[in-house]
Formats: C-alpha cells, structure tokens, sequence
C-alpha cells in the first residue's frame, strides 16, 4: 500500500474542510484574502484533475461579527440566530471567490445525521456526487439553525469525515490553526516534536490528542476522531496549518508539511468492510441464477429484474441481505427503494421504473459501489 504522501499525490477526490479560526481571522470576520488564496489553491488543484467539496466552518463567528457581537451567548437560539446570518456572509464570499475563476459553487447543509443515517445517507450521496459530476464546487456545513448539538462542539471536522464516507473521496484535508498533530503541547512544550506521518487507528494518537491530554484543548482530539472516520472508507487524511503559503498544493506534491495518517486498508475494501460489518440488514432480495452471475463473477450491479422476491421491512439506504433461491447469501448491500417500491419493480426492467413507480431513483435496485460480494 502506498504511504500517505503518495496517497495525496494519487487522490482524484479530495474533502477540505477549514476552520472557523482561520476562515475569520482568529473572529475578527471573514478573512476574504485569505479565503481568495484557498480558492486558487483550490482550483489549481481542480485544473491538475482533483474534484474538491468545501466543508466551511465559520458561520457563527460571522454572524457575530455582522450583528455587532464581542462576546459568543451562551443561549442556543442566539447562536442558531448567528448562524442563520453568519451563513449568508459566508456563501456570499466563497461564490465570489470560485466566480473570479468563473466556477459555480452550490449551498449544502447538513447535519451529521444526514450522513449517518442511512434512510438519508444516500440522497446526500447522490446530490453531492451529482455535483462533482457538474463541475460544481459544494460548500458544505453544519446546518447549525436548527441543530444544537453541533453548536456545541463545533464539529466540522467529524462532518468533513462523514461528507468523505459518502462520496467515498481519496483524501480529507483538515486545515487548522496549527501546523499538525505534534507529540505534545507545543504551546507549553518547546520539545513537543510534529507528527509527520503515523496510521490512522493507532490508539496512541487518542492519547497525544485526547480530551483530557496534552492537545485536546487545541482541537486535535476531533481531528484524529476524524481521521479514524474517514480511514473506514479508505481516505488518507492531512491535518495542517491553513496559514503556510500553498499549502494545499504542498501537501498534492507530497511535501513534507502537516500530519498525515494513512488508513490500514485500500479504499474499496475498507469500504466493503464498512457496509459488511456496520450495518444490520433489514430485509433480504431473492434473486435468480442470471443475477447471482452478474453479482459474482461479473461484478455487475443488482438491477430489479433479476430479483424475484423481497422480504423484511427496510427503507431507501438501509442493508438488505442478497441470496439465491437456495437461500444461499451472495452479497449484502444498501438498497436504493424502500420495500413497497421494491415489491412493484419485482422482475422488470429499468425502462419501467418510472412507469410503475411515478418517478425514477436510481436504474439499480443495488448499486455494485454499495455492495460486499460473500
């Protein structure tokens, strides 16, 4: 398996989350100059064939700023009401910076049950992977108007991790304030020495930047929560300072800059681990000897005609086992119709779907990128 470095220098898709920190200029508002830098970072990476999605934190600190506020209230409905505000100023600047460059950027907020839930999980993934597929650059946040718990812990990061899940990106970047994950506080410790590259999973990095220990107050314990995270579905992930010159572009040419932590596995299987071993299947498909075929030795997805019964009660994204007549399991996977839909698309072709059901989903009842072969 490649190191993390070559890792980057290889990843055709790439999350970069900022933060808050940086993006307002330590809350002094939205630093425009220096989110104008990232941009063109950002789309020399594009032109150098990177697909980019923008996890922005920042909308608080904004809104503050606009409303005239010094000192961050303690009471939730004034920090949603910020956020509500800060939102604007926030899409406002990215929009103008991509649009120098004449690229479009597209609104996304999420909360972190929307990428782990899987009743939801695949609409975000479709919407977002519809908008790499266009050219369309999203800003993704916290949709922190009508969800407290994230204004709370202000976890950006977790969601950068959860948004590389979906649309099962190569790399997440998380640009800090810092220049990396280092061995102790540096901010207390002139010896503390950075962490230049290190596994994902291994459990002393929980130590280093633990809650309780020598960073958690510098916010690296969410980043290598993160990291751990993304690591399911194969990602490598860079923890680095937004404020060293290029550093994106750095960190592509696989300069020694940051941290970087490698997953254990290789993305797809790491992938296939994740839908194997996380998930309780809901129902079970039936299928006949033609699709058993396709399944397993061409590597074909599940299509509806090949399915001949359907049991269980699961909705749109939920884990249904995939077995032959025998009741022999062939795969599992996420399903892409709930099962009343299911049920009237048993044994038809695609060309059907919108006719049966008022609408057309996906042509897959069960998507190949969405399913583990026994």
């Amino acid at each position: 398996m490649a190191s993390g470095r070559e890792q980057l220098q290889q990843a055709g898709r790439w999350v970069v989350k900022i933060g808050s920190a940086l993006l307002t200029d330590d809350g002094r508002g939205l630093d425009e100059a220096a989110i104008g830098r990232w941009v063109d970072q950002l789309v020399a990476l594009r032109q150098s064939g990177v697909e980019i999605i923008l996890v922005s934190s920042g909308a608080v600190a904004e809104g503050m700023t606009r409303l005239g506020w010094t000192q961050r209230p303690d009471e939730i409905y004034r920090l949603q009401a910020a956020a509500a505000v800060g939102q604007m100023g926030l899409v406002q600047a990215w929009e103008a910076q991509f649009q120098r460059h004449a690229i479009h950027t597209a609104q996304v907020l999420l909360t972190h049950d929307d990428l782990s839930n899987r009743k939801r999980y695949l609409n975000a993934r479709a919407t977002l992977r519809t908008l790499i597929e266009l050219g369309v650059v999203a800003v993704v946040n916290e949709n922190d108007t009508v969800v407290t718990s994230e204004i709370r812990f202000g976890d950006n990061d977790t969601l950068g991790a959860l948004v590389a899940n979906a649309v099962e990106a190569d790399a997440l970047i998380l640009l800090t304030d810092q220049s990396g994950l280092y061995d102790a506080d540096p901010r207390s410790n002139p010896q503390a020495q950075l962490i230049s590259d290190a596994r994902a999973e291994d459990d002393w990095l929980q130590e280093v930047a633990g809650d309780g220990g020598r960073l958690g107050r510098g916010g690296m314990a969410t980043k290598v929560r993160a990291a751990r995270l993304a690591a399911r579905s194969g990602a490598v992930t860079a923890i680095a300072s937004g404020r060293e010159v290029d550093v994106l572009l750095k960190l592509h040419r696989g300069d020694r800059v940051g941290t970087v932590l490698v997953p254990d596995r290789e993305p797809m299987a790491a992938r296939k681990q994740w839908i194997a071993g996380h998930l309780q299947a809901r129902g079970t498909l039936i299928i006949d000897e033609g699709a058993v075929k396709a399944l397993t030795a061409m590597g074909k997805s599940l299509l509806p005609a090949g399915v001949l019964s359907v049991s269980g009660d699961f909705s749109r994204g939920e884990m249904v086992i995939i077995a032959d007549r025998a009741g022999r399991i062939v795969a599992r996977g996420l399903v892409n119709y709930g099962l009343e839909d299911a049920q009237k698309l048993l044994g038809r072709p695609t060309r059907e779907i919108e006719s049966l059901l008022g609408f057309v989903g996906e042509a897959e009842l069960v998507h190949r990128d969405n399913m583990v072969v026994a």
